[in-house]
C-alpha cells in the first residue's frame, strides 16, 4: 500500500525524514519496501526558467523557422531557435535551458546546445505537452505580462513534491490499510521513544442537516451480510475537477483523479480506510434503496460494462426496480456520479467479510473496496466517515446535507474484552517490562484499560482492530511497540535441546529417503493438497464422497483436498511428457485428506476427518536411454518394487515381516501390496490403470507407489539400523526347480520358506521362470535359490538337508508343490 508522506504528516506533526519514518514503520510491524519521490509534474520542472523574448526573427533557411534572442534573467540574451507558429517578440515564455531532461512518458530527452539549420540555438522555448502542464501542442505556452524573468517554472507553477512509502500491510492488519492507520501506529511509537506526538484527527462538528422530506429512505433486508447502514442525501452539488490539492494526494499513491465527487470517496477510503460510494440520485428509482440478495443466475451489468450473473449468496444495493451495486465489492453501470449529476446519496456502511469475500472471489473481483471490507472494516466508524465525507461534498462541490441520516444497526458489535495477566507477557516476551511501560503502550494504542488487579489486566480492543482477539494478540502489540530489538538476546539458552519428538524422527527419516532416491535419479515434486473432485468421480478405492470439500473454493480445479497423490504426480508426468521430458522418476512427501461420514458427530466436529502422510512414487520412460554403452531399457514395475523395498530396508523394516498381496482395482492394473502383521495397508505398488492415465493424456505406461509414512513411522519407531560383521563362515547356496500352480506367487513360496526355518535361512530369490511345453496344463515352474549361513560355524551336511527337506516338505503340503 503507497502511503503518502505529506499526508502522513497532516496527522502528525513530525520532523522525521521518510527514511526514518521508513524504519520506525518497519520495527513495528508495518514493513516499508521502499521510498520513491513524487511530483506532481514528472521531473519537477527542473531546468526550465520563465524568460522574456527580446527579439523575433525568420530563419534564412526554413519557412517555418525563427531565431529568437530570449532574456533568461541572467543577464546574457541566449539565442534560440523556435519551430512555434505563435512565437513573438514580447512574450514571457518557458525556457529549458541546455542540460535539462524533458519527459514523454516513460521516455525522456535531454536538451542540447545543438544547430539548426546552421544556427546556433541554446535551449528550447516549451510548449504544454513537452513539460507535462497539459497536452496541447497548438504552440508555445506564452504567460502573462508579469510573469517574472528567471523565475524557475517549478516555482511559478507551484509544483509539489512528496515521498511515497511503499508499506507491505500483512492480511490481518487492516487497520493499517489507511493513511491515519498508518499515523495512529507511528504516534504509539514515537509516545514509547519519548516523543509524545498528538493524533490530529479531521473535525467533523460542522456537519449539520436541512430538513427535507424526499431524502432517501433505506431498508436492510439481510442484516447478516450488512450489520450496519449508514448514508446521507445531497442535494444541489456541483460535478467538476478536483481541488489541485486532492489531485496531488491521490497521483502521489497511484490513483487518478477522476472528479470532485469522486476523488473524495478515494480520498476518506485512504484516509481513513472506509470504502464509500456515492449514488446518482436520479438513479435512484422510487428514492428508496434496499440491502438485498436477489434471484440466482439474474444478471447485472458493472461499472466495466461487464455482465455478470449473479449468485443467491452476492448482496446487492437495489432501488425500487434494479440493482445498483454489487455491496462492498463494485458498483453499477448506472449508480456512478457524472458532470450533470446535481444530487447524491452517499453511502457509508459495514458488509460481512464472509459475504463480500465470497462474493469478490466468484466474480473474479479484486477492488479497494472489497480488500477492506472482506478483511474487516471497522464497524462503529461508519458515521464519522459519512460525516467526514459529506463536509468535504459541501467544501469541494457546494450543495446542501439534508435529511435525516440514516443509520440502520439492528444489533451494535461490541468491543472484544480480554485478559491479561503481567507473568504471561513476561514469559511471551521474554522480558520483564515494567507495569507502567505496559499500560502507556496500551493507551497510545487506544486499548482502554477498564480494570487493573496486582496480577494484569482487564481491557477493552478497538472494533477497528478485527486481529486482536485474545491475549496473546495484544501481547504482540505491546512487544512490537515496545521494540524487538529491546529485548535483549541471553549469552544462555534455557531450553532442553536433546528432546525428539515424533515430527522430529519423521522429518530425519523423511531427508534420508529422500536423499537415498535423489541418489537413484528421482527428482523430488510438491503439488497442491487442493485439486479438483472430478478426479474422484467413479471411483471405488478413493470415493468422491470421501473427499474433504471446500467451503468456498478458489475455482472447481482447487474444491477439494486430495485423499491421494496420485493425480498430483500424474499431472507433473503429462506436464513433463508434453514438454518432451519423458523418461520421468518423481517423488514427492504430502498429507492427504479423508472424510468419513459414519464418523460424524456433533460432539466432536473433527471425528470425520483424517489426515495422514503419505510418499508417492512415480516412474515412466526408460531406465536408460540414448546410452552409446547400454541399448535403451524401458523402466518396468520390478524396478519400482525395488526402490520400495529399499526404502523399507533403509528405515528398518525388514520385508519378510509384511504380508504382500497382489491386486487390480480402478487405481491400479495390478498391484502388489504390502501389509503389517495387524492387516493395515502400509504400502502398494503397481502399474497405473489405463483409464486414468487416458484422462490425463498420458500414453505410456506409468508406474505408481503410494506408501503410507504415518503408519510406516510407527512400524520404525522401535527399529534401529544397525551393521553386522561379515560373516567368517562361508553361507551355502540351494536351488530349486520347483512345479506349481499358476495362480502361486513367488511371495507365497517365499513367505513359506522363512516360516521354515527363521534363523539360518538368510535369502530366498527368483531367478528363472518358466510356462510353455513339457508342463502339466495350468502348471508353472519356479527357480528358486536359498541362502543358508549359520554366523557361528560352518554348517554340516545334514543340517544343510535337513533345512531343505522341512522347506520341501512345507511346499508341498501348502502349495502343493512338486519338484521338477
Amino acid at each position: 500500500m503507497n502511503i503518502s508522506y505529506n499526508w502522513l504528516k497532516e496527522y502528525l506533526n513530525i520532523n522525521l525524514s521518510p527514511e526514518e519514518v521508513s524504519a520506525a514503520l518497519t520495527s513495528i510491524g508495518l514493513e516499508t519496501g521502499g521510498i520513491e519521490e513524487f511530483q506532481s509534474i514528472k521531473g519537477g520542472l527542473e531546468g526550465l526558467v520563465i524568460g522574456h523574448i527580446l527579439t523575433c526573427e525568420e530563419h534564412p533557411n526554413s519557412d517555418h523557422l525563427h531565431i529568437t534572442t530570449v532574456d533568461l534573467g541572467t543577464g546574457e540574451p541566449q539565442q534560440i531557435v523556435c519551430g512555434a507558429a505563435n512565437v513573438a517578440a514580447g512574450q514571457k515564455v518557458v525556457v529549458a535551458t541546455i542540460g535539462t531532461t524533458l519527459y514523454d512518458g516513460d521516455e525522456s530527452f535531454t536538451i542540447k546546445k545543438s544547430k539548426i539549420r546552421g544556427v546556433e540555438s541554446n535551449g528550447m522555448i516549451c510548449a504544454e505537452d513537452e513539460i507535462g502542464i497539459g497536452t496541447s501542442h497548438d504552440g508555445i505556452i506564452v504567460l502573462p505580462a508579469d510573469a517574472p524573468i528567471g523565475t524557475p517554472a517549478a516555482d511559478y507553477y507551484n509544483v509539489k513534491s512528496d515521498f511515497v512509502l511503499e508499506v507491505d500491510i500483512t492480511p490481518n492488519r487492516v487497520d493499517a490499510a489507511s493513511h491515519f492507520g498508518v499515523a495512529r501506529d507511528l504516534a504509539a511509537y514515537l509516545a514509547q521513544n519519548g516523543v509524545a506526538t498528538p493524533l490530529a484527527k479531521p473535525s467533523v462538528e460542522a456537519f449539520v442537516t436541512k430538513a427535507d422530506s424526499s431524502a432517501v429512505s433505506v431498508k436492510v433486508e439481510n442484516s447478516e451480510a450488512c450489520p450496519r447502514y449508514s448514508g446521507v442525501t445531497i442535494k444541489n452539488v456541483t460535478v467538476k475537477e478536483s481541488p489541485e490539492w486532492m489531485q496531488n494526494r491521490l497521483k502521489a499513491i497511484g490513483l487518478r483523479p477522476i472528479n470532485n465527487i469522486v476523488d473524495i470517496t478515494n480520498y476518506v477510503l485512504h484516509e481513513f480506510g472506509h470504502p464509500l460510494h456515492c449514488f446518482d440520485l436520479k438513479e435512484i428509482a422510487g428514492n428508496q434503496v434496499i440491502v438485498k440478495t436477489v434471484a440466482h443466475e439474474s444478471t447485472f451489468i458493472t461499472l466495466d460494462e461487464a455482465e455478470r450473473k449473479l449468485a443467491e449468496t452476492d448482496l446487492m444495493i437495489c432501488n425500487a426496480n434494479e440493482g445498483m451495486c454489487i455491496a462492498g465489492v463494485f458498483g453499477g453501470l448506472k449508480s456512478g456520479v457524472t458532470e450533470s449529476t446535481t444530487d447524491v446519496f452517499l453511502e457509508s456502511a459495514y458488509f460481512s467479510p464472509m459475504w463480500v469475500r465470497k462474493t469478490a472471489r466468484r466474480h473474479g473481483l479484486n477492488t479497494d473496496s472489497s480488500f477492506r471490507f472482506e478483511r474487516g472494516a471497522d464497524p462503529n466508524n461508519t458515521l464519522y466517515v459519512l460525516k467526514r465525507a459529506a463536509l468535504l461534498i459541501q467544501e469541494l462541490a457546494g450543495g446542501d446535507i439534508v435529511g435525516e441520516v440514516v443509520d440502520i444497526y439492528p444489533t451494535p458489535i461490541e468491543k472484544a474484552t480480554v485478559e491479561l495477566t503481567f507473568a504471561k507477557i513476561n514469559s511471551l516476551i521474554g522480558k520483564a517490562i515494567p507495569t507502567e511501560t505496559v499500560k502507556n503502550i496500551l493507551k497510545t494504542l487506544e486499548i482502554e484499560i477498564l480494570s487493573e488487579t496486582e496480577i494484569g489486566l482487564t481491557v477493552s480492543i478497538p472494533t477497528y482492530r478485527v486481529d486482536v482477539l485474545r491475549d496473546v494478540d495484544v501481547i504482540e502489540d505491546i512487544l512490537r511497540i515496545y521494540g524487538y530489538n529491546n529485548v535483549e538476546i541471553y549469552e544462555q539458552v534455557s531450553a532442553t535441546l536433546s528432546y525428539k519428538t515424533d515430527t522430529d524422527r519423521s522429518h530425519k527419516m523423511q531427508n534420508l529417503v529422500a536423499e537415498q532416491l535423489v541418489g537413484s535419479g528421482f527428482h523430488e515434486i510438491l503439488n497442491n493438497s487442493l485439486t479438483k473432485s472430478a478426479y474422484y468421480n467413479d471411483l471405488v478405492t478413493y470415493p468422491v464422497g470421501n473427499c474433504v470439500k471446500m467451503l468456498n473454493p478458489l475455482s472447481q480445479d482447487l474444491n477439494v483436498m486430495r485423499q491421494t497423490l496420485l493425480f498430483g504426480g500424474l499431472e507433473s508426468v503429462a506436464y513433463n511428457r508434453n514438454r518432451r521430458n519423458s523418461d520421468l522418476a518423481f517423488f514427492e512427501f504430502g498429507n492427504c485428506y479423508r472424510f468419513n461420514e459414519e464418523k460424524k458427530s456433533e460432539e466432536q466436529i473433527l471425528a470425520a476427518y483424517s489426515e495422514s502422510q503419505h510418499i508417492g512414487l512415480w516412474l515412466c520412460g526408460n531406465k536408460v536411454s540414448n546410452s552409446w554403452a547400454h541399448a535403451n531399457e524401458e523402466t518396468t514395475v520390478y524396478q519400482l518394487k525395488a526402490y520400495v523395498e529399499n526404502i523399507f530396508t533403509r528405515l528398518g523394516v525388514q520385508t519378510g515381516r509384511l504380508a504382500e498381496t497382489q491386486e487390480s482395482d480402478d487405481i491400479f492394473a495390478t498391484a502388489l501390496n504390502y501389509h503389517t502383521k495387524g492387516g493395515k495397508l502400509i504400502a502398494s505398488a503397481g502399474i497405473v490403470n489405463r483409464r486414468i492415465l487416458k484422462a490425463f493424456d498420458i500414453d505410456t505406461p506409468v508406474f505408481y507407489a503410494d506408501i503410507n509414512w504415518t503408519l510406516l513411522m510407527k512400524e520404525v519407531r522401535n527399529s534401529k539400523v544397525t551393521y553386522s560383521e561379515i560373516s567368517k563362515f562361508p553361507s551355502v547356496k540351494r536351488d530349486l526347480a520347483l512345479l506349481v500352480d499358476k495362480a502361486i506367487s513367488f511371495a507365497e513360496i517365499q513367505k513359506i520358506a522363512f516360516e521354515s526355518e527363521r534363523k539360518l535361512l538368510k535369502s530366498v530369490e527368483l531367478f528363472d521362470v518358466y510356462e510353455g511345453k513339457n508342463l502339466e496344463a495350468g502348471k508353472k515352474s519356479y527357480a528358486v535359490s536359498f541362502i543358508i549361513l549359520d554366523e557361528t560355524k560352518t554348517l554340516a551336511d545334514k543340517q544343510i538337508e535337513a533345512i531343505m527337506a522341512k522347506i520341501q516338505s512345507n511346499l508341498e503340503q501348502k502349495l502343493g508343490a512338486k519338484l521338477r
